[in-house]
């Protein structure tokens, strides 16, 4: 793909704004209640290992888990109150990573409000089950399996992907703003162009990144959180669903996945 950066930003504008304001994205990279280490530095080792546990293979037993819970008022209020009690103080008020007690953590608490927007419902249900305190990990994430029922880590995943896409809003917002396309592509471009100019990937591989990535966010926008799966993120759906309407081809698709690791690998990439 040859398109320029502004004019698949500009198109973006123009798809996103052509949507009515209430059209917010509902359920979208615990972008994990995965820890990450961009806050932390570091060298490639460590940014290593955070592409590794964005990776992490999930166990058979969680593997083909969907969530049940509709994500209604009710499901919300349940998520939001064991969200206080047990989750805000290593990933903040609004799910930034930033909790009273984040700030002593390494690795750090993870920015959940933001990386659940592409997990799968499996990925986000066995980490919030099984903690971290073992390999990729290595957190101090405990364990939730035996403290919190089924539903309720549910109700928990359906907040914290809520809480992400604006859907809901906690108590003191403040200046964190929720998922916003436009917003994304541009720190995307800016992840593109330091990967080119540190040698990481080519302008080519780069842009062809930055094209896709904007009609996966139109498909995340349009979607309202009715697209649910087992193992598969939402990512890997959402790149198949555009190889089979054809807008976008096999390579191209397989050359954003292999950008999209390589920024990661690098710590360009939250």
């Amino acid at each position: 793909m040859k398109f320029k950066l502004s004019v698949f930003l500009f198109v973006l504008i123009l798809l996103v704004a052509c949507k009515p304001a209430t059209e917010a994205l509902v359920e979208s990279d615990l972008a994990t209640a995965v820890p990450t280490t961009e806050h932390q530095g570091g060298g490639m080792g460590a940014n290593s290992a955070m592409r590794d546990r964005h990776h992490a293979p999930i166990p058979d037993e969680y593997a083909s888990l969907v969530n049940p819970v509709t994500s209604d008022d009710e499901s919300l209020a349940r998520g939001a109150a064991i969200y206080g009690e047990r989750c805000l103080v290593c990933h903040g008020e609004t799910g930034q990573g930033d909790g009273p007690a984040g700030a002593a953590l390494n690795p750090a608490p993870a920015a959940i409000a933001h990386t659940s927007q592409m997990m799968s419902d499996a990925y986000l249900f066995y980490r919030i089950s099984e903690g971290g305190l073992f390999a990729p990990f290595n957190s101090v994430m405990p364990s939730w399996k035996n403290i919190l029922d089924e539903q309720t880590r549910w109700d928990l995943i359906n907040y914290m992907r809520a809480l992400g896409s604006g859907q809901v809003e906690s108590d003191q917002q403040g200046d964190h703003a929720a998922y916003d396309p436009v917003e994304e592509a541009v720190k995307h471009a800016e992840m593109v162009a330091e990967g080119v100019s540190q040698g990481l990937i080519t302008q080519v591989d780069g842009d062809t990144f930055l094209t896709v990535h904007a009609l996966m966010d139109v498909l995340l926008v349009a979607d309202e959180g009715q697209t649910r799966g087992g193992e598969e993120s939402r990512q890997t759906i959402f790149l198949r669903r555009l190889v089979d309407e054809g807008q976008v081809s096999q390579v191209d698709a397989d050359t954003f996945t292999a950008v999209h690791d390589t920024l990661l690998a690098a710590g360009l990439m939250e």
